[in-house]
């Protein structure tokens, strides 16, 4: 009996298994299907696309030839060279560029338009005869490019548009005889209010280049610096003197930490693209990396990293730099002219312009200024001082468990802790493991993790490492809806459909962040193609032999279940540049764009 039993449990086994042979192979065959080689998947794209203009010049019954723009492919990384290769002859160009296009070119945005029309708008303008812009309506409307569609985004939002006749969808505000037209409701409901904070007035502005601005409260803790470091000559090997006391806020509390924080990234953290996350998700929203010492200057540019759109509701500032003095004044400039929840200082950029100067990683190593640093912000500001390290400097050198109980003491509020050295860059898995190590000893002190979260269930390993939250960068510019993901524990197999309205709501935030003229228009699209250069290594859901992607992975060639989905997938400029098109219309004709950063986060 127990033999007969047994034989069909064995059967049952053998069916199961072969049901589940058959499944495997279906999935196999199906996934197989959209593989494809390097020359189908770009022949098959140009084809599709060309017919989408045929059709769109069949329309409108007018054929345009344009110029296909930047449609080359980013040369290959150069490799590093051993010593004794640098020294033989035609090795001029060795130098490894370590992921970026560093001579890429740089369009200014005056190219795109000879002659601006002034914003006077048919009234009497206040320059008169020194003002630099056109003032001639017809001639103006005569030379200016076409419109790019029937709605504007600004008009529609609020009431008006500040751009008026100069806006690409001007003919949505605008009457037969040149003027702009409002809507006095929405007008009256956004009257008073200020959508943007955080910018830099030009009283501000001059006072900084006049050095004009007191920094009272930095004097103060500067002074006992200097006083500190003439006793300690004096005493010669003596007892060092004590440390002026520093307020601090302590550590922030578990009521205080929300778990998702989309992280700084130059180029694309910004404020739309932050906006675009908020919608899906993230809890806390931090600008990009600033240098305090153009902070100081009054660098238009530069105070723009600064910008607080009233959706984040928790913000912080990032800043970079070397100096306790430079340091100190800016962490003062930043809690007197701003509203933010928390600064944080950068010691993880392993960029080589900021670490050869004592800066971003270099931090690490200079333990002494570092901690001048610290004690010197956190004197000056009344938010909490945040700090984002990284493992170390080299690659086989860990020196963030070190670092930790020291900046304990300086009275840091939290720690992020990205797992990979400067050397590693991004190009090695982050080490996890010594994140865990670390997030103990930093207690009470609420320790982030960070480092290749790509999924939801990334994010459940990172927390089961005892990490107090994790923050998401490249994960974030690759699909902004992993914040949703998280929340919900699922994997969402977004359609390309979808993610092109993720692409139209950040071209709306953009027109809205830098205008909706020529210039505004073209500060869009070379923003947006910076996001698509990491948005393509997104492979759909359905699409995958196994679930979930890994940030490191590269994708191989692949057919979408559709032209867009299939389109988004290209790591091609000139495909990005047509995604760009569907939603910011044709490119100028002297329009040129290469992507800051190549794909260095490959295996």
């Amino acid at each position: 009996m127990a033999s007969a039993s047994w034989t069909r449990a064995e059967s049952g086994l053998l069916q199961s298994y072969k049901n589940l042979v058959r499944v495997m192979h279906f999935l196999f065959l199906y996934l197989c299907r959209f593989l494809t080689t390097k020359e189908k998947f770009h022949g098959l794209i140009d084809s599709e696309w060309q017919c989408v203009k045929e059709e769109n010049a069949s329309e409108n019954n007018t054929v345009e030839e344009t110029k296909e723009t930047s449609v080359e492919e980013p040369e290959a990384k150069k490799l590093k060279l051993e010593p004794e290769e640098k020294t033989k002859p035609g090795k001029a160009d060795s130098k490894r560029l370590r992921g970026q296009n560093k001579s890429r070119p740089h369009t200014k945005p005056t190219t795109y338009e000879e002659k601006r029309l002034c914003l006077s708008d048919n009234r009497e303008c206040p320059f008169g005869d020194k003002c630099h812009f056109g003032h001639d309506v017809a001639k103006y409307m005569a030379s200016k490019p076409a419109d790019i569609g029937e709605s504007c985004y600004l008009y529609n939002t609020f009431g008006k548009c500040a751009y008026g006749l100069t806006c690409r969808f001007a003919k949505a505000h605008t009457t037969p005889d040149f003027h702009t037209m409002e809507n006095t409701e929405l007008v009256k409901d956004y009257e008073g209010r200020k959508p943007v904070k955080n910018s830099l007035s030009k009283d501000l502005q001059n006072r900084l280049r006049k050095h004009s601005v007191v920094f009272k409260k930095s004097a103060e803790y500067l002074k006992t610096l200097s006083s500190n470091r003439d006793k300690k000559e004096q005493q010669g090997n003596g007892k060092s003197p004590e440390e002026p006391p520093v307020k601090t806020v302590g550590p922030l509390t578990d009521v205080d930490i929300i778990k998702l924080c989309p992280s700084e990234k130059k180029q694309c953290g910004n404020l739309p693209f932050r906006r675009t996350c908020k919608r899906f998700g993230a809890d806390i929203t931090c600008g990009e990396m600033a240098m305090c010492t153009n902070l100081l200057q009054g660098q238009q540019s530069e105070w723009a990293l600064l910008k607080r759109h009233e959706s984040e509701d928790l913000f912080g500032v990032q800043v970079e730099g070397c100096f306790p003095d430079t340091m100190t004044r800016c962490a003062e400039l930043i809690n007197n002219n701003t509203d933010v929840d928390f600064v944080d200082i950068n010691c993880g950029c392993p960029i080589d312009l900021v670490y050869k100067k004592g800066g971003g990683c270099g931090l690490m190593t200079r333990t002494r200024k570092f901690e001048q640093i610290v004690k010197g912000m956190n004197y000056v500001l009344d938010v909490p001082l945040t700090v984002k390290i990284r493992t170390g400097v080299q690659e086989k050198s860990n020196i963030a468990h070190k670092l930790i109980p020291e900046m304990k003491n300086w009275g840091v509020s939290m720690i992020t802790l990205h797992g990979r050295s400067r050397e590693q860059r991004y190009t090695k898995l982050a080490d996890w493991d010594y994140i865990t190590t670390c997030s103990k000893l930093a207690g009470p002190v609420p320790l982030f993790g960070n480092g290749d979260i790509l999924s939801y269930e990334d994010a459940m390993k990172a927390k089961e490492t005892g990490v107090s939250g994790i923050m998401i960068a490249r994960g974030a510019l690759i699909k902004p809806w992993i914040f949703t993901e998280i929340k919900e524990s699922r994997h969402w197999d977004i359609s390309s459909s979808e993610r092109l309205d993720i692409l139209r709501d950040f071209t709306n935030f953009g027109l809205e962040h830098w205008g909706s003229d020529t210039r505004g228009v073209e500060k869009t699209r070379t923003f947006m193609l910076e996001w698509l250069s990491f948005m393509c290594r997104y492979i759909p859901v359905g699409l995958l032999e196994r679930v979930p992607q890994k940030i490191n992975e590269r994708p191989p060639y692949y057919m979408g279940r559709n032209y867009l989905e299939t389109l988004m997938a290209s790591q091609n400029v000139g495909d990005w540049v047509r995604i760009s098109e569907m939603l910011l219309g044709p490119v100028p004709k002297n329009f040129n764009f290469l992507p800051k950063h190549k794909a260095n986060a490959y295996k």
